[in-house]
């Protein structure tokens, strides 16, 4: 569904994948998160502040070669997670995951591993927990007298397909039990693992009871690489929405988020590229870098892009006011200022010229029931 040789303005040269100190990593460091009392970074030789991957040895196993993936246990007693923020077009979200091995290096989830104990850093990516009681949990928890069901979206936080999925199938389960109840579910995904449960999504797309966004934030397989290591290529992502839209499930393109000055060239041809594949629409969302991925993010900028690290950073501010982030509700996902405006602008511009004005569509509450669990006594009624 899309060149494999296009190359957006300013895309890395294949070889800057070898500056990675940590293949198929994001982070470049392992920093301690914001809430313990000491701050502790490991480096190899030197004094810090030195550069920590020259003439790296085997001394530290953990910094130069490849961290590997350890997953625990999360015992969580419940399994929804409820907010309230007026710019998210939800109220409640299952995360089946806690961390992610996408490793994408601006995901805003990252500061959610310092409440763990763990650092928003490659421990967010290496050291993840899974929840296997998610599917029971849901299941009680949508039997509660009085539960109003709403659109439950699934990916909020950490990527439901992500790479552990195939093993532990936690996700496949929590589907099982919304399309057991009728419940209506919106997914958010980079993965093209997705796929793999459309003998469940297609029956509920055909219910209005399900639709997909699939993350896209470049079409450049080398620059995707870098920034999001262990996630699908632009390329399955495109076939995945094409496979998708074939089955009759509803799929948007989210590019998210949209980097100035690194994939910000891109829009154009993603808004079309999205097009062909199949999208009914796509949606966007500016970079946020709070807590420590501004600091995560910076590392990762000058150790891939060092010529143009600090032009990055000053149209990062003319998008937040001056500053690098800012968390008000509307404008932490779209920015303000004149940049903002024409990033925002030209999607407009480039979704009219391809017809992709539809919006997510308005899944059905009304498909709600309440299954009888086995060994449960008939109704009379």
């Amino acid at each position: 569904m899309v060149d494999p040789d296009f190359q957006p303005p300013d895309a890395p040269d294949p070889d800057i994948i070898q500056r990675s100190p940590h293949k198929g990593r994001g982070a470049i460091t392992n920093v301690s998160g914001r809430f313990e009392q000491e701050q502790r970074q490991r480096v190899i030789g030197g004094w810090p502040g030195d550069n920590p991957f020259q003439g790296a040895s085997t001394e530290f196993p953990d910094l130069d070669a490849r961290p590997r993936t350890e997953v625990g246990i999360d015992a969580s007693r419940t399994i929804i997670a409820r907010n309230k923020s007026p710019d998210i077009p939800f109220d409640r979200s299952i995360n089946p995951y806690r961390g992610c091995e996408h490793g994408c290096i601006y995901c805003f989830a990252r500061p959610t591993h310092a409440y763990l104990g763990y650092s928003p850093g490659l421990d967010f990516e290496t050291r993840l927990l899974a929840k296997p009681d998610a599917a029971a949990l849901l299941d009680d928890a949508l039997r509660k007298p009085g539960y109003k069901p709403d659109v439950m979206a699934l990916g909020t936080n950490t990527d439901p397909y992500q790479p552990i999925e195939k093993e532990h199938g936690i996700t496949r389960q929590v589907l099982q039990v919304l399309s057991d109840f009728g419940h209506p579910l919106s997914i958010v995904t980079k993965s093209a693992l997705v796929t793999r449960d459309i003998d469940i999504l297609a029956p509920m797309a055909a219910r209005g009871l399900v639709s997909v966004a699939m993350s896209i934030t470049t079409l450049d397989r080398h620059l995707a690489r870098i920034m999001e290591p262990r996630a699908a290529t632009p390329g399955r992502r495109l076939d995945a929405v094409h496979a998708l839209k074939s089955e009759g499930i509803p799929v948007h393109v989210l590019a998210a988020p949209i980097i100035p000055a690194i994939n910000d060239g891109e829009i154009e041809a993603l808004v079309e590229a999205s097009a062909e594949a199949g999208a009914r629409g796509v949606g966007h969302i500016l970079l946020r870098l709070p807590h420590e991925i501004k600091d995560l993010f910076r590392e990762w900028l000058e150790q891939h892009f060092p010529d143009r690290a600090d032009r990055v950073y000053s149209l990062i501010r003319q998008t937040r006011g001056g500053e690098l982030y800012r968390a008000e509700w509307g404008e932490r996902m779209r920015g303000s200022g004149p940049y903002a405006a024409l990033i925002h602008r030209r999607f407009e511009i480039a979704k009219k010229r391809v017809g992709l004005t539809g919006s997510f569509p308005k899944l059905r509450c009304d498909r709600f029931v309440v299954p009888p669990r086995a060994g449960d006594q008939l109704s009379l009624l």
